[in-house]
């Protein structure tokens, strides 16, 4: 993180000696300027390090230089230069840890997963040193600089940078480049200057102090020290020399001897590096006797820590703040937050500084005091960051004190207030009443009260232990076990939040044999609960606990297998980080026990891994409640999946296997404080997901306790006490199964999906032995509630079954087949958008399965199906060609299997004639008597509410077979049933009504006489009855007035005879029309505007056609005007319309 401002001023002021009596005699000696060469002896050199290196490097990390030159009179120069020298970083991994998110820690694989390592700045610095792009090192006392050149590049070319680096005591206290980029880290510039000076130290020109140069010159000397200086940079500082030489000479008289004095100086980043800083310094320094120096070194009152930019550091949670929900938005945050325990780890103070910001921060967003104020929740996102920040918190609050004596040190005083900071909405965690108010800070607040002075914790971590000591408590708070393994009773997550505070702050085997001592105690506690279930089982209800270990914001669990594999590998003070080869950072995956060490401490004798292992199975196996809310119960899924998916790295041996078994016998036999014991409590969490993992793992060297676990596990008792036959596959079950209880489950989609895949997992491997699947499918069928689950798992079953490349495996498709019946019943009398798959597929399934499973299904249809699916899917589908080549069917097996198709389509026709009549006779066609039982469930359904669309569809299908007098009769049966007004002229049915009587005169005369009647009753629009009328009449050739106009009735009937239109059927037919035309212009004249007039009279001229027919359609014509245009005479603009079109003129167009 490059500091990109001014260099800060001088930390202390230097003075010449002899003009007081506190300053140095002495010093005057001459001093040329020494190389790096004969002060730094090459770091491969055989020889033994000289008494002066010794003592010099010791100092250099541990006093500031104002107390060495407070303690010593006279400080030799040569003892000078190799405190200087020594007072230089000089390791890489500091380096490193300022200049990169990821050092190959345990939160390596955050930072690496899609990041490009060779653009982080440590490896660009690295680079750059390597190609030897650092050049003129000087080093001038405490501070350091150097020109960095950047290589050209394609797009950019090449540049150098001008860096400065100031260090006190081993770190870099404040840097600056000319590069100008701001980040949280240093820069590559800053890196390529620090490693240069680290590997390569005899390349750097080493000085004093310029004081002490300035010390040994003459006033001649100095003159023209200060005239070249002001000549080389006139326009920078000519503005300043003047100004400052105005205000010394004011003050001469006042000061002839100068001492030297030193001002106190905060060091946190960005304090006193500005130029607002030197404004103020300014003010100060010419009132003060002596001259600033800022390559001096530190005085005592500085504090010594590495430069961090903590504006950077606000400036990146303030932007994680302002962004939305996005996916990956929090990876940054992330990162700051594996900065803090690096630190920590690395005992750097700035750990906990940067995490004061961070929390600072999160505070400060405006947004916490609207929450709060409305009483709503926090958004997932935000909730996720300040649990994260929470347990942060709670590491670097707990900082264990090992040294013999020494009192408890933590960081609590530096957090801020924040236990009651934190909203609370309705999908918030909230408490139980009477219970206080705890956030995710609580706990951390509450660990800065913890201590580390307990005897036996102090023997634990310092691995001075003796089982025959006097300080064995009674049996059921026993300090060690029944083989001597040392225990630790305290809270569990207390505990584990101790192990991992150790771990944080550096102290890797303290926290192993800890970590051990909560194994061990873990382990005694769940054989004492095993034994006094076993003792106490008829009397024993469900006990659950209330606060789970996996999903806990203190992650005890995943604390403890972290420090039982990565400490055990190395990876805190070994691991791969970037100070490797970039072929060597990355590392295999899997964790193999050999890359373990394959002993504990000595008072162990078992394997680490083997430990981590045991402990993630017990902490998964757990009973504990579902936690309330929607963030809590999330986590608690995560959480569980990330410890599995790490428990799935580990290759297993024997003697994993073996605690695989063991574990897994705990379980099914541990009682109400085991998951998968015989009593769980209603809303314990399900452990289908942890079962499926110990299942795979189990089975290929215990089957039986695989399917024992996973069948156990199958349960999920927050809907069996409220499952019902109907379907529970829709979100509204929840509500009818839960709408009592509180909390919600709002993960209860997810946890049955968990569940369906437990089972198909156990489904595809019983494959081949009937009396698993025979199992499994009992387990399903009890336990799984939702019809589209259990639907995917017939179809999953019905996939592995009829594998290409194997027969079928019959067991596994009639399991198939079972699970569908099932998902029908469920099914039958809800609504589900899938219904109709379903059903196929198990017509499908069930032709897979054979003959009598489909003669089966059709026997039971009415438990299974509606009759519109038995008959218009079920009876077809059986009925098809396909189903016959497909199951190469006989004769035989097709008439039996046809005789039950239709007796199933009468049976539906029977129960839904509205719906099935038309297929039942579609299937019985091939059966006289069938299909004359089908026609008659039609004749008496017609009688009661049929509607005409059915019938008539049903009359043309009896025309189309061949059955016109059905036809006819289903006609007319229709016809009542059906009902149109004058303005229904587009109604859908006015082709039914047109090929009926059609029919009716295809059919004769006496048909067409019994149909008019119908169709005068039912019809009232005069265009539809017209437009029947002329299909019933033939016009003969020279027709006059007072001819008669006749029809020739067709077919067989037809005589030859003209039908007149005088008399009946035609006449009642005609008198209809006519009279629907009156009555329609009546009412259309009532209702009528100008903008309709000329639809009017075109609608006019068709009755004129109609009222034409008649011998005296003339004279009906004509006083039916007369008698509009007297009726609606105001109508001036219709009469004026009429008046132009001619219509109204009463002399007929043939006379």
């Amino acid at each position: 993180m490059a500091e990109r401002v001014q260099q800060p001023p001088a930390k202390r002021l230097c003075c010449r000696p002899g003009y007081s009596s506190t300053c140095r005699q002495g010093q005057r000696t001459g001093g040329a300027a020494c190389s790096g060469s004969s002060q730094a002896g090459s770091c491969k050199t055989q020889s033994p390090e000289t008494l002066l290196d010794i003592a010099a490097r010791k100092v250099a990390e541990k006093w500031p230089f104002q107390r060495v030159e407070e303690r010593f009179e006279r400080i030799p120069e040569p003892v000078q230069r190799r405190i200087v020298y020594w007072s230089f970083p000089r390791s890489e991994r500091e380096i490193c840890m300022y200049s990169s998110f990821n050092t190959g820690g345990e939160e390596s694989g955050v930072a690496g997963e899609n990041s490009d390592e060779t653009r982080l700045p440590f490896r660009r610095g690295v680079a750059l040193v390597e190609s030897g792009c650092v050049e003129n090192v000087l080093q001038v006392g405490f501070h350091l600089s150097g020109t960095v050149r950047e290589p050209a590049t394609a797009t950019d070319p090449e540049a150098s940078y001008s860096v400065a680096i100031s260090f006190d005591r081993c770190k870099i206290t404040a840097v600056t480049c000319g590069c100008g980029d701001r980040d949280i880290f240093y820069c590559a510039h800053v890196v390529a200057l620090s490693l240069q000076r680290i590997r390569r130290p005899q390349q750097a020109r080493l000085h004093l102090p310029i004081s002490e140069t300035l010390l040994q010159m003459s006033r001649d000397q100095l003159q023209k020290l200060v005239q070249y200086l002001i000549t080389v940079h006139h326009t920078e500082v000519l503005p300043t020399a003047q100004r400052l030489a105005d205000e010394i000479l004011s003050q001469n008289s006042r000061s002839t001897r100068c001492t030297v004095r030193r001002r106190r100086r905060r060091r946190r980043s960005g304090q006193g590096q500005g130029q607002g800083q030197g404004q103020e310094q300014k003010k100060g320094r010419l009132e003060v006797k002596g001259a600033p120096d800022p390559t001096a070194g530190a005085s005592v009152e500085d504090e010594n820590c590495w430069h961090l930019d903590e504006e950077q550091v606000q400036e990146q949670v303030k932007l994680f703040l302002s962004q939305g929900g996005y996916h990956g938005n929090g990876k940054q945050l992330n990162l700051l937050f594996a900065k803090v325990r690096e630190m920590l780890k690395m005992r750097d103070s700035n750990g906990a500084r940067m995490l004061t910001l961070i929390t600072e921060q999160f505070m400060a967003d405006p947004r916490l005091a609207l929450w709060r104020q409305q009483g709503t929740a926090m958004t997932d996102k935000y909730r996720t960051a300040v649990g994260r920040a929470g347990c942060s918190v709670d590491v670097c609050g707990v900082e264990p004190a090992l040294s013999g004596g020494a009192q408890d040190g933590n960081h609590g005083s530096e957090l801020p207030n924040l236990s009651h900071s934190l909203p609370q909405g309705a999908h918030g965690n909230q408490e139980p009443a009477g219970r206080p108010h705890r956030t995710v800070f609580t706990r951390a607040i509450e660990a800065c009260d913890l201590h580390w002075r307990d005897s036996h914790l102090q023997r634990i971590i310092g691995n001075d232990l003796d089982t025959g000591c006097c300080y064995r408590d009674a049996a059921d708070g026993s300090l060690f076990d029944s083989r001597g393994r040392p225990m630790w009773h305290e809270h569990v997550p207390t505990a584990c939040a101790r192990v991992d505070a150790l771990r944080s702050h550096g102290y890797p085997r303290e926290a192993l044999r800890l970590a051990i001592a909560v194994v061990n105690t873990l382990r005694r506690q769940q054989q004492r609960q095993l034994e006094l279930f076993r003792r106490h089982k008829k009397g024993v209800a469900s006990i659950s606990n209330s606060e789970g270990w996996v999903g806990h914001p203190l992650d005890p669990i995943g604390i403890l297998f972290s420090t039982l594999t990565e400490t055990g590998r190395g990876g805190d003070d070994a691991s791969p980080s970037f100070l490797d080869p970039p072929d060597c950072v990355a590392q295999p995956k899997r964790v193999e026990l050999q890359s373990l060490p394959q002993r504990c401490p000595p008072q162990e004798g078992e394997p680490c891994l083997a430990l981590a292992v045991e402990t993630a199975l017990l902490g998964l196996g757990q009973q504990r409640n579902m936690p309330e809310g929607l963030y809590a119960q999330e986590k608690v899924g995560r959480s569980e999946e990330q410890l599995i998916a790490r428990l799935q790295e580990v290759e297993l041996d024997h003697t994993l296997v073996k605690i695989f078994r063991k574990q897994a016998v705990f379980l099914l036999e541990g009682g109400p404080y085991s998951a998968l014991g015989e009593i769980i409590h209603r809303e314990s969490v399900p452990m289908h997901t942890f079962a499926k993992y110990l299942f795979s793992a189990l089975l290929p060297h215990d089957a039986d306790l695989a399917y024992r676990i996973a069948l156990r596990a199958m349960r999920l008792p927050v809907l069996e006490s409220g499952a019902t036959a109907s379907d529970l596959s829709r979100p509204h079950h929840i509500v009818c199964v839960v709408h009592n209880r509180y909390p919600r489950w709002f993960t209860l989609s997810h946890i049955e999906s968990q569940q369906c895949e437990l089972a198909s997992t156990m489904l595809t491997a019983a494959k081949g032995d009937s009396r698993r699947l025979e199992t499994v499918l009992e387990s399903i069928q009890k336990n799984i509630h939702s019809s589209s689950h259990i639907f995917k798992l017939a179809q999953d079953a019905f996939k592995i079954a009829t594998l290409m490349d194997t027969l079928p495996d019959i067991t596994l498709l009639k399991v198939s087949l079972e699970l569908g019946l099932q998902v029908m019943r469920m099914t039958l009398s809800t609504l589900n958008w899938r219904r109709r798959e379903m059903v196929r597929w198990l017509v499908t399934c069930a032709t897979e399965v054979g003959v009598y499973a489909l003669d089966s299904i059709m026997q039971g249809w009415f438990t299974l199906f509606t009759p519109t699916e038995a008959t218009s899917i079920v009876a077809t589908a059986v009925m098809s060609n396909a189903t016959v080549v497909r199951l190469r069917l006989d004769g035989r097996q097709q008439e039996s299997l046809a005789a039950s198709a239709r007796t199933l389509a009468l049976q539906c026709a029977m129960k839904d004639p509205h719906n099935c009549a038309l297929s039942a006779l579609t299937l019985c066609e091939k059966d006289r008597m069938a299909f004359e039982t089908a026609y008659q469930i039609v004749l008496d359904a017609a009688a009661t509410g049929m509607s005409h669309t059915q019938l008539f569809t049903i009359a043309r299908y009896m025309e189309h077979r061949g059955y016109p007098g059905r036809a006819y009769k289903l006609a007319t049966l229709a016809m009542p049933h059906l009902s149109l007004s004058y303005n229904q002229d587009t109604h859908p049915a006015i082709n039914d009504v047109l090929w009926a009587c059609s029919l009716s005169l295809s059919l004769g005369k006496s048909e067409l006489a019994a149909v008019v009647p119908l169709v005068v009753k039912s019809v009232k629009c005069a265009t539809v009855l017209s437009d029947i009328l002329r299909r019933c009449t033939l016009a003969a050739p020279g027709v006059g007035g007072g001819v008669s106009v006749g029809v020739a009735l067709p077919g067989r009937r037809n005589s030859g005879k003209m039908m007149s239109l005088d008399k009946a059927p035609l006449r009642q037919l005609l008198d209809a029309t006519v009279g629907a035309y009156v009555n329609t212009t009546h009412s259309r004249l009532t209702h009528i505007s100008p903008r309709h007039y000329g639809e009017f009279i075109e609608f006019l001229g068709k009755a004129r056609e109609t009222f034409l027919m008649a011998h005296d359609g003339h004279a009906q014509f004509t006083q039916f005007i007369d008698n509009l245009k007297q009726i609606y005479k105001g109508k001036k603009k219709l009469m004026m319309l009429d008046h132009h079109t001619g219509l109204l003129k009463t002399k007929p167009p043939f006379i």
